[in-house]
C-alpha cells in the first residue's frame, strides 16, 4: 500500500521552485554589510543601518514595513574578530541544514522562526534575531551531534556538548528572564518543535520501551 504524502511533502512539490538557494549565504552577506556600515559609516554620518533595519512595532505601524524582515540582517554586537567567527559559523550551520533538508525545507524552517519572532515582536513591541539564530544552531546540533567545532580555532568540541550548554542557558532564561525574553524565546524556537517533534516523540517512546524491557527482564 502506498503511503499518502504528508502536508510538508505536498507543499514541497508545489512550492519548491520558489525556494531561495543558498539562503544563509545571502543572510550572512547582509549581516556583513550592516556591520561594515555601522562600523565605518555611522561614526562619520550618524546613520546606523541596524537602527534603520531593527524590528520596531511602532515604526512598522507607521508604515516602515521592511522591518518585518530586515531585522534578520542585524549582526550580533561584538568585536570584528568575533563577528567574522559568528558569521562563518552561521554560514556553516545554514549550509549544513540546507544540505540535509534541501532548500525548500530549510527556507520553511527559517520562515517559521521569522514568523514566531514577528508575533513575539508585535506582542511585546520589539524582537531580535538572537533566538532565531539559536534555533538554527540547535537544529544543526540535533542533526550533526558529532560535528566538531574549533573553539578559538584550536580546541575541538562536539556540537552536542555546546548544544547542551546552550539548552541549559535557554532553560535558565525561560525560568528567570523577563516575559519579553520568554515570549521571544518560545516563539522563535517554535520551528524546532514543528520540525523535530516526531523525533522527540520517537526517542521518548524508544526509551520507554527499553525501560519496560529491562523491568520485565529483571523479574
Amino acid at each position: 500500500m502506498t503511503m499518502r504524502p504528508s502536508l510538508l511533502e505536498k507543499l514541497q512539490r508545489k512550492l519548491s521552485r520558489y525556494a531561495i538557494r543558498n539562503l544563509m549565504l545571502y543572510i550572512v552577506i547582509g549581516m556583513t554589510a550592516v556591520f561594515v556600515i555601522d562600523m565605518v559609516v555611522a561614526p562619520v554620518t550618524g546613520f546606523s543601518a541596524s537602527r534603520w533595519l531593527m524590528f520596531s512595532r511602532s515604526a512598522i505601524l507607521r508604515g516602515q514595513i521592511w522591518r518585518l524582515i530586515t531585522f534578520i540582517f542585524i549582526p550580533p554586537e561584538s568585536s570584528p574578530l568575533f563577528i567574522i567567527f559568528s558569521l562563518y559559523f552561521y554560514w556553516i550551520i545554514g549550509t549544513g541544514l540546507q544540505n540535509q533538508w534541501g532548500s525548500f525545507r530549510f527556507n520553511l524552517f527559517y520562515l517559521c522562526g521569522i514568523i514566531g519572532s514577528v508575533i513575539a515582536g508585535f506582542i511585546m513591541g520589539a524582537t531580535t534575531n538572537t533566538y532565531l539564530n539559536m534555533s538554527l544552531f540547535l537544529a544543526f546540533a540535533l542533526i550533526y551531534p558529532d560535528f566538531e567545532l574549533l573553539i578559538f580555532f584550536m580546541l575541538p568540541v562536539k556540537m552536542k556538548w555546546l548544544a547542551l550548554i546552550d539548552a541549559a542557558l535557554l532553560l535558565l532564561m525561560l525560568l528567570t528572564g523577563s516575559w519579553a525574553d520568554r515570549l521571544a524565546l518560545v516563539m522563535s524556537m517554535a520551528n524546532l518543535a514543528l520540525f523535530f517533534w516526531r523525533d522527540g516523540y520517537q526517542t521518548i517512546k524508544n526509551a520507554y520501551r527499553r525501560y519496560q524491557w529491562k523491568k520485565n527482564w529483571r523479574r
